[in-house]
């Protein structure tokens, strides 16, 4: 099927889409919005389309799924601006407000699990964590690169096993 012919057969099987638009969004702006949307999407994948099929199926589909995944969307923002002088996000969702207090003790008792480590592991892995590389590492304990390697897999083992008790 040409593009012309797709176009044509689209543009004279549209006009069904504005009131099932206005059925599932129930305002007129946003079923013009869908409307629209779903021309651009049906256009956008016309080598999608199987001759012969229903256009008027197929293009019912492309609507619904477009307000399925909007509302979807919505659902899961749930968003107000706030137009204040700042310009804050309310969210809906939020009961509580964040406590930074259980975040500290978790960050304290993982450092007193890094200082904990025996000596071996803790300072190639406290060398690694500042950011040098392996080869560094190596340089500045005196050791071949595989046993940097293997001491900071065992200090992360440990510590691993040490935090999952918590």
């Amino acid at each position: 099927m040409s593009t012309l012919d797709f176009n044509q057969m689209l543009l004279s099987n549209a006009e069904f889409l504005r009131p099932f638009a206005i059925t599932l969004t129930r305002d007129s702006e946003t079923a013009k919005d869908l409307f629209q949307e779903t021309m651009f999407r049906a256009l956008a994948n016309r080598e999608k389309y199987n001759v012969g099929t229903n256009i008027k199926a197929w293009l019912y589909t492309i609507m619904r799924n477009i307000f399925i995944n909007n509302y979807r969307r919505k659902a899961k923002q749930n968003t107000v601006f706030d137009n204040s002088a700042n310009d804050f996000l309310l969210d809906f969702n939020q009961v509580a407000t964040a406590n930074n207090a259980i975040g500290n003790i978790n960050m304290k008792e993982v450092n007193e699990a890094i200082y904990n480590l025996p000596e071996i592991f803790k300072n190639p892995f406290l060398l690694y964590f500042d950011g040098f590389k392996y080869q560094e590492i190596a340089d500045m304990l005196d050791e071949p690169i595989g046993t940097i390697k293997s001491r900071i897999h065992f200090a992360r083992k440990l510590l691993k096993a040490h935090v999952e008790r918590f």
